[in-house]
């Protein structure tokens, strides 16, 4: 059965670094485009990052531009998001998500079909 399985949440300080993986199984990672989402309490889920299919084209949402990058190997049907300069408004449960989409990155939650079980971050201030 399809599974996305993230990993690499945890405790920061502020201005401090984390990388999110989301490895994935059950469907042929390569053709899906890869994002990933966060919720923070009391708030809905937001968009934060997308990668298309290929690696060749991301999307990121302007709180995290210039602090975060999305990447993939899909030798190893991974996603990572590298995150950088960390705020404690970053502070969230990031999901990892898979949807179809041509060459540009989906950034809706509804163009995405997998979704993983989500990791913590929070960053102290």
């Amino acid at each position: 059965q399809v599974q996305l399985v993230e990993s690499g949440g945890g405790l920061v300080q502020a201005g401090g670094s984390l990388s999110l993986s989301c490895v994935a199984s059950g469907f042929t990672f390569r053709n899906y485009a890869m994002g990933w989402f966060r919720q923070a309490p009391g708030k809905e889920r937001e968009f934060v990052a997308a990668i298309n299919w290929s690696g060749g084209s991301t999307s990121y949402a302007d709180s995290v531009k210039g602090r975060f990058t999305i990447s993939r190997n899909n030798a190893k049907n991974t996603v990572v998001l590298q995150m950088n300069s960390l705020k404690s408004e970053d502070t969230a449960v990031y999901y990892c998500a898979a949807g179809r989409s041509g060459w540009y990155p989906p950034t809706t939650e509804s163009s995405f079909d997998y979704w993983g079980q989500g990791t913590q971050v929070t960053v102290s201030s």
